[in-house]
This record gives structure tokens, sequence and C-alpha cells, in this order.
């Protein structure tokens, strides 16, 4: 078996990077796909108090588990299945339950940190960046918060300006540099989407000829 593809995508929050992901997933129905999300990596606090849990910056490069993340990456890369951990937010912390995660033809890896790491950006052989307007991206991290983590507006916005925006602008925007491919505006980028999608099959049929 030959070593399976490694796709990253990154970008700021609410950049699309979902969108992108699904795009490449759809595009390529011949090929089996694994999606990794680096939200799934969150450090374990399992040591601290829900009251300092809750302090949580996870908008920082040292909230990830970055290590038990590339660990696990290089397991599917030499064909072995894993055992991924899953994060509560509306308890700051991993659960006990895992999924498990067989290897495929191709691997992505979706986060907004993923182009921090140089360990991460040397496993990968095409590095996306989707780069979306700030407005855009607080608009739905608000939506997001509000529906699927029980936040309320205040907490979001607090939040933004607090530790997302200094994070997006010290440790994501500058990564954008070390991306293959920049995707303006995320999923609604039809062309930029199909110029993507047209590299990813050339990559592998470079790589599976």
């Amino acid at each position: 078996m030959s070593r399976p593809i490694l796709i990253g995508i990154a970008g700021g929050t609410g950049s699309g990077k979902s969108t992108v992901a699904r795009a490449i997933f759809e595009s390529l129905p011949e090929k089996n796909i694994a999606i990794i999300m680096q939200d799934a990596y969150y450090k374990d606090q399992s040591s601290l108090s829900f009251e300092d849990r809750v302090k949580t910056n996870y908008d920082h490069p040292l909230a990830f588990d970055n290590d038990l993340l590339i660990e696990q990456l290089k397991s599917l890369l030499e064909g072995k299945s894993i055992h991924q951990p899953q994060y509560d937010f509306s308890i700051h912390n991993r659960i006990k339950e895992t999924v498990k995660i067989e290897p495929k033809d191709i691997i992505i890896l979706e986060g907004i940190m993923i182009l921090e790491d140089r360990r991460l950006r040397e496993l990968m052989d095409i590095k996306i960046f989707v780069d979306t307007d700030a407005d855009v991206r607080i608009i739905r991290r608000i939506v997001r918060d509000i529906e699927e983590r029980g936040r309320t507006l205040d907490a979001v916005i607090k939040q933004y300006l607090t530790t997302v925006k200094p994070a997006h602008d010290q440790f994501i925007e500058p990564m954008k540099k070390y991306a293959d491919l920049i995707i303006p505006e995320g999923g609604y980028n039809k062309v930029a989407i199909d110029i993507m999608v047209s590299k990813v099959r050339q990559v592998i049929s470079d790589k599976y000829q």
C-alpha cells in the first residue's frame, strides 16, 4: 500500500474550512477519505476544576495536544487505525469515548492551527489556507457558538475580542506563507475550489501512477 496523501486545510475560525473539505470529499468519490479535525485534539483537562477549565484559551497553539495528533497521523499514514479522542465543549474537556478511524487513501486534516506547527506541515502533501474576511468569520462564529455550544452573544463577542482575534493575527494569518494554495472566501469560491480539486487530483495521479 502506498503512503496515504495528507491534505491540510487551515484558516481562521468561520473561514469555511469544512466547506472546502467537503468539496474535496465529494469530488473524489473513487477514493477513500478520512477527515481529521484538529478540534478533537484539545488537551485533556481532567486535572483542572470546571471553573479553571472554563478559562481555557482555545485559540492558542498550546491548547492543542499536537504530540498526540502527530502520533495518530503517523499511524494512519503507516496504514494503522487510530482511536481519536472526542472533545466536549460544554464541559471543556475530553470525554472517555473515542472514535475508531481506519486508514484511508486520502486524509484531510482540518484546523485553525495546523500550519503553525512545523512538524504537522512536514507531514502534509498539500497545504491549503482558506482566507475569508474577518466580518464574515465573526458572524459565522457567533451563530455556531450560540446554536451548537450554548453560549451567549456577549460571551462570544468578548471571547472574539480578547482571544480569537489576537490569536488569529499572531498565529493563523502569518501561516498563509506556508500554504500551497490560498482560497479566498472559502467554499463560495467555486473557481478556486475547482482549481484546488484539479491540483489534488494531479497529486493523487502522480503518487499512485
